[in-house]
């Protein structure tokens, strides 16, 4: 596991590559319609079709993106999950902070980068 340099970030390194290799292959999957209708099917069976870690695969199941950042994953392919989720870019910075999307967005608003500022 992962653990953050600063608190709330998580280097991906080479690392952080060997550890998260399978859970980011199957991420990128996701790229593809029936990759994402076969995981919606059995998402338990689709994790063990890339062989992922126990931990691994249960944040997968618990839709934790902390816990899948510190075992391996790249933020890159963790968004393809997210998508898959019906999640965006917003939804995902909420979680990782702990707060709301609301409050994500308005955080962002507040240092002219957001929706209604950029």
């Amino acid at each position: 596991m992962i653990e953050p340099i600063i608190e709330g970030t998580y280097k991906f390194d080479g690392v952080a590559a060997k550890l998260g290799y399978n859970l980011n292959k199957m991420c990128f999957s996701f790229n593809e319609e029936s990759c994402r209708e076969e995981f919606r099917q059995d998402e338990a069976a689709y994790c063990d079709k890339f062989k992922l870690t126990p931990a691994q695969k249960e944040a997968i199941l618990k839709r934790d993106i902390i816990a899948l950042l510190r075992n391996g994953g790249s933020i890159y392919y963790l968004a393809k999950f997210a998508g898959t989720l019906g999640l965006n870019v917003q939804d995902v910075g909420g979680i990782m902070t702990g707060q709301t999307t609301e409050e994500f967005q308005a955080y962002l608003d507040s240092q002219g980068v957001g929706k209604t500022n950029g």
